[in-house]
Parts: C-alpha cells; structure tokens; sequence
C-alpha cells in the first residue's frame, strides 16, 4: 500500500463509524496486504481521531485464544488502542445510534502503575509494572464488513487490524485486585446476556496465561518504539466467544470472587 492508500483507507474507517455504514474489505480492496500496512492504517485512524481532541488510554489485545486464530490461520493476536470515549460505566446504556453491528467478550484488565517497554521485558516485569487488575467487558465493532456480499470471503486478520481491532468499547468492574491475590488462569467468568448464559470461560484461555498477552503487546509495541504508560489499562485478551449485543440486550459477566460487570443496550 502506498502512503496515499493508507491515508484513503484510514479516513474511509473514520467515516463508516461516524455514519454507521460499513465499508468493503480492505484485503480486497488491497490485495497482498501486510500486517505491517494493516497496522500503519490503524495508526493513521489513531491520529485522525486524536486529531479531534480524544485521548488514548490504554490497549486492547485480540485474538488470543487458539480457536480464533485458527478461524484466522494466524499464529498470533493483535492489538488495538483504547480512546477515551470508548469507556462506559459499569451498568451503562449504550445508545442505539453507538454501533453497528456491537459485540461482547469478556476479559480481564490490566491498570498499570508505571512505564514498561523494550524487547527484553520479562513476565516478572509485567507482573511489578501492574498496579492491579480488575473484570471487564469488551464491545467490539465492525467497521468493515465481516464478509464480502459478492464473493462471500471472510475478512482477514489486516482487515481486523486496521479497524483497530474491531475495539468500540471497554467497561471495568469496580474490583480491584493485587496481580499475586488471584491466580488469574483461574479467574474465570459466567457471561450472560438478559439472563441466560451464553458463555463460560477460564483465564488459561488467553495464552495461557492472561499475563502472557501483556508480554506478548510490551514485545511487539518495542519493534515500533512505542510501550505502556503509568495509568494504562490494557484488556488482555477475551476467554469467550463473541456474543451479538442486539437492541435490547443486558448482560452481566459474573466473575465469581473476582468480581463482576454489567453492561446495557438500548
């Protein structure tokens, strides 16, 4: 991709979230995409949208469990950033008019207490630089479609990319915990969507380890010279499956003695 079709694709992102019309895929649009350009045209949609006074807060990491990255034929997860007006309260509504096609999956959050960054960051490393985790949910949006009405073919791991993600949105519980009070492959959460239960999952589940995601974000953030800040918070990655927010939904992730998160759709 040139500089100019990173720049068109970029603005085209911007403008299919503001007016809540999906665009066509990327990766057929550009066939031969790396991730490398896929990440560049999510940097340049980060700046258009800091460009209007939003604020970064924190990351996102996807596609961390196998079966995703099977569905993919990929052998790694990805990243995305956290923009202050992707953050809802605990027990929030979301408007009708906020998504497109919005999903949920829960994880478990990092708020980190200092800077970390380099290739040689260590798992000790993220364990001192967290100030504490909490429960969260994730909303995810898709700004390009997720199939191509012509030919039928699924989007790619680029067209996730450059959408930064698919990230839409971010809820915290009000838990917070010491990293080292919880073994945190054994945190697990009950999601339920207007009461029944659409989804079980374990910590284990997001590379093992949800520390290992956070490793994995600080090592692949260092080959651009980037890392984490003091007051990050970094979602590391969902243990379940994806479940549609249709109009109407509530759902509530119960997350047992770790704590618990609630979130509405109008």
């Amino acid at each position: 991709m040139t500089p100019d079709d990173i720049r068109t694709a970029a603005q085209a992102l911007l403008a299919a979230e503001t007016t809540r019309q999906q665009i066509g895929l990327l990766s057929l649009a550009h066939p031969g995409m790396t991730l490398d350009e896929a990440y560049a045209v999510q940097a340049e949609l980060i700046r258009l949208k800091l460009a209007t006074g939003r604020r970064r807060i924190g990351w996102k990491i996807g596609l961390t469990s196998r079966a995703m990255q099977e569905q993919l034929q990929i052998d790694t997860p990805d990243s995305g950033v956290l923009l202050d007006d992707m953050a809802f309260a605990d027990g929030a509504t979301v408007p009708k008019t906020r998504f497109i096609q919005p999903r949920v999956e829960a994880e478990i959050a990092f708020l980190m207490a200092r800077d970390l960054a380099g290739p040689q960051i260590t798992r000790d490393d993220v364990i001192a630089a967290t100030a504490s985790v909490a429960p969260a949910l994730e909303v995810l949006d898709t700004r390009i479609r997720r199939t191509d009405p012509a030919t039928g073919k699924a989007r790619l791991i680029t067209d996730t990319v450059s959408d930064n993600a698919a990230n839409a949105g971010i809820v915290l519980g009000p838990q917070r915990h010491a990293h080292l009070a919880h073994d945190l492959r054994w945190v697990g959460a009950i999601v339920k969507r207007n009461g029944v239960v659409e989804e079980t999952g374990l910590g284990a589940g997001v590379l093992d380890d949800p520390v290992s995601g956070i490793l994995w974000l600080v090592q692949r953030l260092a080959g651009y010279d980037q890392g984490l800040k003091a007051g990050d918070i970094v979602l590391s990655g969902s243990f379940v499956r994806a479940i549609e927010a249709p109009p109407g939904s509530r759902f509530e992730a119960d997350f047992g003695g770790f704590g618990s998160v609630t979130l509405n759709f109008e």
